[in-house]
């Protein structure tokens, strides 16, 4: 996935609701952002075309109304987002990523071994290429 285009708060917001509940149409959208948000239907329907133009999402019309599927897994999404963040915001060292993740972030037990296994697999991999 080659995705650029940032996302504004509600964006994320609204296209995680709709990874976890697609397909959804403009109205669950709307109540869900009304509740967590305080924001209007208008908005939900500017924030719905707004992830559609940037791509995020696609949607489909069902007995005349819209609804709203995904463009990428959860996994895909988020790995892009986390790409783009630390591109973008943290200068693409990830360093201040690793400190976040070590001195702030709960890790449960199990997550702590998922990350043991990907740091084991990167030194594995750096030991395999030539130089």
């Amino acid at each position: 996935m080659e995705q650029n285009i940032p996302l504004g708060h509600a964006q994320f917001e609204a296209l995680r609701y709709i990874q976890d509940h697609h397909p959804v149409t403009v109205r669950q959208l709307a109540e869900h952002l009304a509740e967590t948000r305080g924001l209007t239907r208008t908005t939900a329907i500017n924030v719905m075309e707004r992830l559609r133009a940037k791509k995020y999402v696609t949607r489909e019309q069902i007995d005349g109304v819209f609804h709203y599927s995904p463009s990428y897994s959860t996994p895909n999404l988020l790995r892009t987002l986390v790409r783009d963040f630390v591109t973008k915001t943290l200068g693409g060292s990830i360093e201040p990523f690793v400190a976040y993740l070590v001195e702030e972030a709960q890790l449960s037990g199990e997550e702590q071994e998922r990350l043991r296994q990907h740091v084991e697999d990167l030194r594995q991999e750096s030991k395999e290429e030539p130089l």
